[in-house]
C-alpha cells in the first residue's frame, strides 16, 4: 500500500483551494466587467448620437428663424402677386428684396456662414434667386419644374419642409431645401414657396465629430428612407437593407449582421426634421476590452497559480520539517526508563507523534503533584494580583477626584482679590462661600452617596463664581423632574460638563441666544441624565477622535504645551468615573452637529445605591 504522507495531503488541498480561487474570482471579474463595458459602450454610443441630434436640430431651427423672417416680409408677399408682364416691378422687386436678404444675412453672417442660396419663386413662374450677394437667373422650364415639387411637397398650414434637392443640379446631394410656402399681401391661397439651401459639407462638421473608432460609421435617412448623409465609402450597403433596418428601429439599439460581421446600430430619430442620426461600430471592436481582460486575467491567473503553489510547497515543508525534527527528538527520549505503550497503527508523522507521545505517558503520574502544587501557587499569585488591581483602581478613582481645573482656581482667587481691592461687596462673600462649599464637595475622596440635588448644588455655586468672574448674567434651564433630584448618581461628573460648554461651546463669548439645559430620566431600568447646549458644535472628525476616546476606555492625553485645551480630559473623566462605579457597560456618550450644539449623556443603571465594580 503507497504511503499517504501528510505532506502529500497539505499539497492536494493547497492545490485544490488556489484553483478554486482562482476560477472563481477569474471568472466572475471577466463575466462582471464584460457586461459592464458592453453597457458603457452602449451608452457612450447613444449620447453622441442624442448630441449630434441634439445638435443638429439646433443648427436646422437657427435657419428656420431665418426663413420665417422672410415669409413675412411684405415685399415678398407683394411679389406673389407680382403681374409677369411688368418688368419695371421685377427689377423693383428683386433689388428690395435682395437689399432685405444681404441686410438679413450679413446681420447674422458668423450665423448663417454656411449658406448656400435663398430663393422666392411664385406660381406666376418669377423667381428672384439669392447667392453669395448676387441675384442669379435660372432657366424658367427648370425653375417651373422645382416650383411645383416645392409645392406639392411643402405643408399648406405655414409649417417648413425639409428636403434632399437643389434647385440647381449641379447642387443636388450637396444641400439641404428649408421650404415654407407664402400668401400674398391680400390673405388668399398660397401663391408661392420661400427656399433656403444649407450646405451639407458644414452641416457635416457637427456630424463629423461622433468618433466611433477604426471601423465605425456614421450616416443620416430622412423618413422615405433616402440618405441625407451618407456612410462612408466602401461601407454603404444596398439602400433597401441599411435604410430599411434604421428605420424601422426608431430609437432602439440593435445588433446585426452586417458586410459578414456583428455590429451595434443606435438609431434615433428627430422629432423636428424626421430624420433619422444612426451610428454603428463592430461588436468586435466593442468588446476588444473585455478580450483583453480575459487574456490578462488568464496569463495573471496562471502565473499566479505557478507562485501559489511554490509557496504552498514552500509552506508545506516549513510545517512538515519541525513535525520530523519532532519525532526525532522525542525517538531520543526512549533511552530513558519510559513504559512502551502499543501504538495505534498510524504509519504516517502523525503516527510516530503518537508514537513517541505515549512513551512520555508513563511519567505523567510522577507530574501530577508537581502540577498541582503549581496550580495552587499560580491561582495564590492571580489572587494577589486580583488585590493589587483592586487598589490601583480605587487610587485611580480617588486621583479622579481630585483633577480639578487649577486654571479656574488661580483665576476665580484673582477675581476675589480684585473684588477686594476695588469695592467693598456682599459679592465677595458670596463667591468665597460658593468657592468654600465647590472645595469642600471636590476634596472628599470616599464614594459616599451624593443624589442629583447634591451634583445641581455645586453647578449652582459655580455659576455663582462664573457669574462674577465674567461680570455677566446666565441661567441654566434645569428640566429635571423633582422626582428625579433624589436619584443617585457619581460625585464630580456634572459641574466638569457645564465647565465644558462654557470653554468650547462658546468660543466668542456668552450671547443672549445661548442656552444650557440640563434633564434626566429613568427607562428601561437606566437612570441618564442629558446636558446639551446650542453652541458651535463640533467637526465631524473632533466627535469621531472624542468616541473613539471613549470606546477604547481610556483618560484623554494632555494636549501640546502652549496648545488650546480640547475638552477631553474633562469628559474622559467624568466617562471614567462612572465606569469605576457602575461597570463598563455604563458611562458618557456625546452627540453633536457643527453649528447646531452639543448633547452630552451620562448613563447609570437605575439603582439605590451605586456600587464598585473591579
Amino acid at each position: 500500500m503507497k504511503r499517504r504522507t501528510l505532506s502529500r495531503q497539505i499539497y492536494a488541498y493547497f492545490l485544490i483551494v488556489i484553483v478554486l480561487s482562482l476560477v472563481s474570482v477569474g471568472a466572475f471579474s471577466y463575466f462582471q466587467s464584460s457586461r459592464k463595458l458592453d453597457d458603457q459602450a452602449k451608452l457612450y454610443m447613444e449620447q453622441m448620437v442624442d448630441s449630434a441630434n441634439y445638435q443638429t436640430d439646433s443648427y436646422l431651427q437657427s435657419y428656420e428663424l431665418l426663413s420665417n423672417a422672410f415669409s413675412s416680409n411684405s415685399d415678398v408677399r407683394a411679389f406673389m402677386e407680382l403681374n409677369p408682364d411688368d418688368p419695371y416691378a421685377y427689377y423693383d422687386f428683386s433689388r428690395r428684396i435682395k437689399d432685405f436678404a444681404q441686410t438679413s444675412v450679413t446681420s447674422i453672417v458668423t450665423l448663417y456662414k454656411q449658406l448656400n442660396m435663398i430663393y422666392v419663386t411664385g406660381e406666376h413662374g418669377r423667381s428672384i434667386i439669392y447667392e453669395n450677394q448676387n441675384v442669379l437667373n435660372l432657366d424658367p422650364v427648370l425653375v417651373k419644374e422645382k416650383f411645383d415639387k416645392l409645392m406639392t411637397s411643402t405643408p399648406s398650414d405655414g409649417k417648413i419642409a425639409l428636403l434632399n434637392m437643389s434647385i440647381r443640379p449641379v447642387d443636388e446631394g450637396s444641400v439641404v431645401t428649408m421650404s415654407v410656402k407664402v400668401r400674398g399681401p391680400s390673405y388668399g391661397p398660397n401663391r408661392g414657396v420661400v427656399a433656403i439651401e444649407i450646405k451639407l459639407d458644414e452641416l457635416a462638421k457637427t456630424w463629423d465629430r461622433v468618433s466611433l473608432g477604426k471601423d465605425g460609421f456614421f450616416f443620416i435617412i430622412d423618413d422615405t428612407g433616402k440618405y441625407i448623409y451618407p456612410p462612408a465609402m466602401g461601407k454603404r450597403a444596398p439602400m433597401d437593407e441599411l435604410a430599411s433596418e434604421a428605420l424601422r428601429s426608431g430609437n432602439q439599439t440593435f445588433i446585426t449582421k452586417y458586410n459578414g460581421e456583428d455590429r451595434m446600430f443606435v438609431s434615433r430619430k428627430s422629432a423636428y426634421s424626421d430624420w433619422n442620426l444612426v451610428a454603428s461600430m463592430p461588436v468586435a471592436e466593442l468588446r476588444k476590452p473585455a478580450e483583453t481582460i480575459r487574456t490578462t486575467t488568464l496569463v495573471v491567473g496562471l502565473v499566479t497559480l505557478v507562485v501559489s503553489l511554490g509557496l504552498a510547497i514552500r509552506f508545506g515543508r516549513s510545517i512538515i520539517a519541525p513535525i520530523r525534527w519532532l519525532k526525532d527528538s522525542m525517538r531520543e527520549t526512549e533511552k530513558g526508563n519510559w513504559q512502551y505503550i502499543e501504538e495505534s497503527g498510524r504509519a504516517d508523522e502523525i503516527g510516530g507523534l503518537i508514537h513517541s507521545y505515549n512513551l512520555m505517558v508513563t511519567r505523567l503520574q510522577g507530574m501530577i503533584e508537581r502540577v498541582y502544587e503549581a496550580e495552587l501557587e499560580q491561582q495564590k499569585n492571580l489572587l494577589e494580583l486580583g488585590e493589587t488591581k483592586l487598589e490601583r483602581q480605587r487610587a485611580e478613582f480617588q486621583a479622579l477626584q481630585l483633577q480639578i481645573n487649577p486654571h479656574f482656581l488661580y483665576n476665580t482667587l484673582e477675581t476675589i482679590n480684585m473684588y477686594a481691592i476695588v469695592q467693598n461687596s456682599g459679592e465677595i462673600t458670596e463667591m468665597v462661600e460658593a468657592m468654600a462649599f465647590m472645595l469642600r464637595y471636590s476634596v472628599q475622596t470616599n464614594l459616599e452617596e451624593i443624589t442629583v440635588a447634591n451634583e445641581l448644588n455645586h453647578v449652582r455655586n459655580y455659576m455663582i463664581i462664573l457669574q462674577h468672574r465674567t461680570d455677566r448674567e446666565f441661567e441654566i434651564d434645569v428640566a429635571i423632574p423633582p422626582g428625579l433630584l433624589l436619584e443617585k448618581m457619581v460625585r464630580l461628573t456634572l459641574q466638569p460638563l457645564i465647565e465644558n460648554i462654557f470653554q468650547h461651546a462658546f468660543p466668542d463669548g456668552i450671547e443672549d441666544h445661548h442656552t444650557i439645559r440640563i434633564d434626566a430620566k429613568k427607562e428601561s431600568g437606566l437612570f441618564q441624565v442629558f446636558v446639551e447646549d446650542n453652541g458651535v458644535g463640533m467637526t465631524p472628525e473632533r466627535l469621531a477622535e472624542l468616541r473613539k476616546k471613549l470606546k477604547e476606555n481610556r483618560l484623554a492625553e494632555p494636549e501640546e504645551s502652549g496648545a488650546k485645551r480640547g475638552g477631553g480630559i474633562g469628559l474622559m473623566n467624568v466617562h471614567r468615573r462612572i465606569q469605576m462605579v457602575f461597570g463598563e457597560a455604563y458611562g458618557l456618550s456625546v452627540d453633536s452637529e457643527q453649528g447646531h450644539g452639543t448633547r452630552m449623556t451620562m448613563t447609570m443603571p437605575e439603582t439605590d445605591r451605586p456600587r464598585m465594580r473591579g
